[in-house]
């Protein structure tokens, strides 16, 4: 009956530890749509030598979205930056860009292009399209 004592009691002072140790980090959803899922890479958007964040194209309530991801790494080491995240459409086509200043997650806002060849894009930048100097990274196309 001892050793079921000293089980129990190690069980109950674990618990709380494992309550408290955060879990794996998960996307949220895009406003409006509560169930996307990923089609296609993951890109990784690198700037001055550091992966800055990654992009993925998700799909999902009718509509293709772009999500960027600025990584811990990065957001610990900068104390500003801006992102952006959009849909391309046939390769050159930027729709539904949505950007930020200092936002850890940006989804555009969902584009109506499921019957389309699109990619997810990802920059440094203020938008509403990647200018010269800022650094932009696509997924890679999906029709």
């Amino acid at each position: 009956m001892r050793i079921f004592t000293k089980i129990a009691a190690v069980a109950a002072l674990a618990v709380p530890a494992l309550v408290a140790v955060p879990g794996t980090a998960e996307a949220s959803t895009p406003g409006g749509c509560s169930s996307v899922s990923q089609i296609g890479s993951t890109a990784y958007l690198n700037v001055d030598g550091q992966t800055m964040a990654s992009v993925k194209q998700y799909k999902g309530c009718g509509k293709n979205y772009s999500y960027l991801y600025v990584w811990e790494g990065y957001r610990s080491s900068h104390s500003g930056w801006d992102v952006c995240a959009a849909v391309v459409v046939d390769g050159s086509h930027v729709q539904d860009p949505q950007c930020g200043h200092n936002e850890v997650e940006i989804w555009s806002s969902g584009a109506d292009t499921l019957t389309q060849c699109t990619q997810a894009l990802g920059w440094n930048g203020t938008g509403p399209i990647p200018y010269s100097g800022e650094v932009a990274v696509k997924t890679d196309v999906r029709c």
